[in-house]
């Protein structure tokens, strides 16, 4: 079980260096590697999960991202047995938010995908995920959060600029339907542009 921890305060401070979050947990994924030498990072892609579909509040998402996720004898996690995927950021719903990998190297988050031409996500974007689904709305809290974690990113990435900030859906059309219809996108450019 991982340890329950307060949501985060205040707002994210990202080490250039490290490429730690102060202010998330940091729970290290083996889901990972080394960015393409040269990259510059221009892409924030916002995604939803939940584990099991729907269901809220427990460590199946973080034990996933973490390779520790028991899926024997659930038939609803079959396909997640021998997945090994991984985000930079999730945010609870009650604001929480939890770091599996270092901005600077690659999580594999965004699977075959393609952005203004440009194929293999991964390489040059930070994934952030909300812990959510298509059927739900989110939270005023995550909502807070993702446009301070969005502000502390821009810091050390400047080139991720507004229309640079997108969905899984728009660069894994036909596949991917995250965030969902119930993520309110003037709902986040407001709290980003709030001081």
């Amino acid at each position: 079980m991982i340890t329950p921890h307060p949501p985060a305060a205040g707002d994210f401070r990202i080490d250039p260096e490290t490429g730690l979050a102060q202010g998330a947990v940091h729970l290290p994924s083996p889901h990972c590697d080394d960015r393409p030498d040269g990259t510059t990072i221009d892409l924030l892609v916002i995604h939803a999960i939940s584990l099991p579909a729907g269901v809220y509040g427990g460590d199946d998402v973080a034990e996933l991202f973490l390779g520790t996720l028991d899926c024997a004898g659930r038939a609803e996690y079959g396909e997640l047995a021998k997945l090994r995927v991984s985000a930079h950021f999730l945010v609870r719903r009650d604001g929480q938010t939890q770091q599996f990998v270092p901005v600077q190297r690659r999580a594999w988050h965004a699977g075959v995908s393609c952005f203004a031409g440009r194929a293999r996500c991964n390489d040059f974007s930070v994934g952030i995920e909300l812990e959510g689904s298509d059927r739900d709305g989110f939270t005023a809290e995550q909502y807070a959060v993702l446009a301070k974690l969005t502000r502390a990113l821009r810091a050390v990435f400047p080139a991720i600029r507004a229309e640079n900030i997108v969905g899984h859906s728009d660069i894994a059309p036909g596949r991917k339907t995250d965030p969902g219809p119930h993520f309110d996108w003037a709902v986040y450019r407001a709290a980003l542009m709030a001081a």
